[in-house]
């Protein structure tokens, strides 16, 4: 199909599940995507009530995360206690290690403080690379993207045609706010990362993360150094 009719048929998808909330969104692309669709989790806040929705749907679906290497412990812990609790297995998808050290032996082992071109080089290799391996014989990706979350995300659709990667992308808490996921977590017991009862909102690699202060944008404790418009790892790049 050519990119146009993907975007039309992005864009009927989004005709057909309006109105829908986050569990019939996810039920109807694990029935009509199965076997070609998988959910891509950071284990974020939103990460786990997705989780929460799938395992109460399908437990077999398939589920991945990226290992960047440099993740905080509480991320692993948060892991294993996810797999434990819904009876599941997150596939860890790591970088290659041959293109880790190539580029931790030429720019250093903190090369993203030092601009913008070499941070996007560090989630290039950690996070992007694996994740269109990742990708290899599906259709469709879910993810926990929330148009609340940061300005770079105020345009998100609940289906979208992912150009880049040259798949289906489904967003099915687009909508939520962040009282919403939480208030779910809560009534719900969904295990989540303790870092967020520190201030931390949203939680990627350690050296690139830090809590946030009263009053400051949920996004703004990543990549903190730069300008808010450039923080995005390139997951979510828009083509």
């Amino acid at each position: 199909m050519s990119t146009k009719e993907n975007i039309q048929r992005a864009e009927a998808l989004n005709q057909k599940l309006a109105g829908k909330n986050a569990a019939e969104v996810l039920k109807y692309f694990l029935t009509d995507f199965e076997g070609k669709v998988a959910f891509s989790t950071s284990l974020g806040a939103e990460d786990q009530v997705i989780t929460h929705f799938i395992a109460g749907i399908d437990k077999s679906a398939s589920f991945f995360t990226l290992d960047t290497g440099r993740l905080f412990q509480e991320t692993y812990d948060l892991m294993q206690q996810t797999n434990e609790r819904y009876g599941i297995n997150i596939k860890v998808m790591f970088p290659d290690k041959d293109a880790v050290e190539q580029m931790v032996n030429e720019k250093g082992i903190n090369l993203f403080y030092e601009s913008i071109e070499n941070r996007r080089r560090c989630c290039h290799v950690r996070k992007v690379e694996p994740l269109q391996r990742a990708f290899k014989g599906l259709d469709a990706w879910i993810c926990g993207l929330r148009r609340e979350q940061s300005v770079t995300r105020q345009d998100d659709q609940l289906v979208e045609w992912d150009a880049t990667n040259g798949l289906i992308k489904v967003n099915p808490l687009i909508d939520w706010t962040e009282a919403q996921v939480w208030a779910f977590i809560k009534e719900n017991n969904v295990p989540y990362n303790k870092l967020h009862d520190e201030g931390f909102a949203s939680i990627g690699c350690l050296p690139c993360t830090r809590a946030i202060l009263p009053g400051e944008d949920i996004r703004a404790g990543r990549w903190w150094w730069e300008n808010p418009n450039t923080r995005e790892c390139g997951l979510h790049k828009k083509d």
